[in-house]
């Protein structure tokens, strides 16, 4: 308990930077259909569309989450997130100011734009920071927090989209995003990642430019030899088989993850006609199972099952969710699947737990962004496999009379990662690094 107190700033930084996030989800859709498609409930483009921007940022943050995770073993969290978070409000201010066509076309190149370095990073970040500060043992039970923080603040975002006006949740998303900026830099502790930087990236320390020993040349290209290469990649994934097995699992289940996220609505949209409130309603009901299974399910769980049965049992109740999806024949069944989150978001979590036992108190940044530069690329697969798929068979050219083919796909991505996740036993943790000790890493 003491150990969760001490990380309160870091929760309170998440949930507000996740509220200013997810509050604009259920709008997004409406207002890319009013832009590209006015008066339509059917629209490929704005399918096409989605698809291709979830394509790009897939790519770029395939390749920034392992660079932000590793600059952040030697710079520090706290640095490493202030630009994610930074940068999370451009485009959060121009549909704000405008959601006008070709406004909105500006707000879609800045979301890409800003979102190869954003998406994902403030998770991933909290999650190297919670590895530094909570003992391997207990970390499962801190990284469910963290998730139903989280589960927590989608909650609030989706409810405040419920009764905002359009215009009014984007404005009040984009004060949200620059509170939470704000709130980081004066409120939230550096945690300390084996050892010190002279100079890191936002001080108003000067670093030092020459030195009678000449280290000053190594000194300034640090950071490009802080980027991490193909070479270390696999090396890291080769730590362990427990390791490589996860990084599977991550890749198939972010893949239905994504793919759903990047389906549903439009599917939801054109066979029943949601719209913002309905799509609300869905990630109210949703997001209040996932934080009552984080936050109160998962501590008890955890030492009942243990983190590797868990996770299988989180993506059984996640294949079941999709597969509901997809053969639904009321206006109600959605509602139905959005209470199997209570069980499957602790997948997550788990699989996160997991993989920080697995490498050293240095390597959690490299760590936690390997991964999710995998998920990465599993948001660069999702929209290439099912984007055409979805608006295939929610046209008039479908080949038969299935809207829900696309998510019953998915549905088989999700399996494939929890036939995966069966094989993975339970590993002593490794305490592994590529160097002698933190401090000698760089030397």
């Amino acid at each position: 308990m003491k150990e969760l107190l001490g990380l309160s700033h870091l929760f309170i930084t998440v949930f507000l930077s996740d509220i200013s996030t997810f509050m604009v989800v259920p709008v997004i859709t409406d207002v890319t259909m009013s832009a590209l498609c006015p008066g339509k409930d059917k629209c490929s483009l704005a399918i096409y569309l989605s698809g291709f921007q979830q394509g790009i940022i897939g790519l770029g943050t395939l390749v920034m989450m392992p660079l932000v995770g590793n600059l952040s073993d030697k710079y520090g969290r706290k640095t490493l997130l202030t630009v994610p978070m930074i940068l999370t409000i451009l485009p959060l201010g121009v549909i704000a100011y405008s959601r006008e066509r070709n406004f909105f076309y500006l707000y879609y190149v800045f979301k890409t734009l800003t979102a190869m370095v954003c998406e994902g990073s403030v998770h991933c970040l909290a999650l190297a920071y919670v590895a530094d500060n909570v003992a391997e043992g207990r970390r499962a039970s801190a990284f469910g927090v963290l998730s139903g923080i989280g589960s927590s603040a989608f909650v609030c975002g989706t409810l405040s989209a419920r009764f905002l006006s359009t215009s009014s949740t984007f404005q009040v998303a984009t004060s949200v995003a620059v509170v939470a900026a704000v709130y980081m830099r004066v409120f939230l502790p550096d945690s300390v990642v084996g050892g010190g930087l002279t100079a890191p990236f936002i001080s108003n320390e000067k670093p030092e430019l020459t030195k009678p020993d000449g280290e000053s040349t190594r000194n300034g290209m640090q950071l490009f030899k802080s980027m991490p290469s193909l070479e270390d990649m696999v090396s890291l994934l080769k730590t362990s088989s427990t390791f490589s097995q996860a990084a599977i699992v991550a890749f198939f289940s972010n893949l239905a993850d994504f793919g759903l996220h990047g389906s549903m609505m439009y599917y939801l949209k054109a066979r029943f006609h949601f719209n913002k409130d309905q799509f609300a309603d869905l990630m109210i009901i949703s997001g209040i199972a996932g934080t009552i299974s984080q936050l109160f399910l998962m501590p008890a769980l955890v030492p009942a099952l243990g983190e590797e049965k868990l996770l299988s049992v989180g993506l059984l109740f996640s294949c079941a969710h999709m597969f509901l999806y997809s053969i639904a024949w009321s206006v109600w069944v959605p509602y139905i699947a959005a209470m199997f989150s209570i069980l499957f978001y602790l997948s997550h979590p788990c699989m996160r737990s997991i993989v920080s036992k697995q490498v050293g108190s240095c390597e959690q940044g490299m760590a936690q962004g390997c991964i999710s530069g995998i998920c990465s690329f599993a948001n660069v697969v999702s929209p290439l496999a099912f984007s055409p798929l979805t608006a295939l068979f929610l046209s008039d050219q479908a080949p038969f009379n299935f809207p829900g083919f696309s998510i019953m796909c998915i549905g088989f991505a999700s399996m494939i990662a929890f036939i995966q996740s069966m094989t993975i036993r339970a590993a002593p943790s490794m305490l592994f690094q590529r160097g002698s000790d933190c401090d000698n890493a760089e030397v």
